[in-house]
């Protein structure tokens, strides 16, 4: 997970797939953390991100840095302890502009079974799961 977590934070974004209906939606997003041995992502909940993760917690991200790519598969689940969005936020302190831990709009979530593909075109694909 290290790895993956490394990658995404070099690369600076990464683009989350979620679906709306039968619609991907892709858009790109910037905060990762490591909290509690877990990788976390952050969101506002009244965006409509969080509704198609809610409807849908399947979800890919992908980065590209250096020639090679990342693809995240998994499962987010949200923790909604004070503690995950305090570490989130004070990971990305620029984001206290927009975010308070206790404001009821920050949300964080957790990847579960996820499955990392790095690749590149020069080399064999890399799988590491976490």
């Amino acid at each position: 997970m290290e790895r993956v977590y490394n990658f995404l934070k070099e690369a600076g974004t990464y683009y989350l797939a979620t679906v709306e209906d039968k619609q991907p939606r892709v858009r790109p997003f910037g905060t990762v953390n490591v909290f509690e041995g877990r990788l976390y992502i952050q969101t506002g909940r009244y965006k409509p991100v969080a509704e198609q993760i809610k409807a849908n917690p399947r979800v890919e991200l992908c980065a590209f840095k250096d020639g090679q790519w990342l693809r995240v598969a998994g499962e987010l689940q949200e923790d909604y302890r004070v503690e995950a969005r305090k570490s989130m936020l004070d990971a990305y302190p620029s984001l206290r502009a927009m975010y308070d831990e206790n404001d009821g709009n920050t949300v964080v979530y957790y990847i579960k079974d996820a499955v990392a593909t790095f690749s590149s075109f020069t080399s064999a694909p890399v799988v590491v799961k976490f």
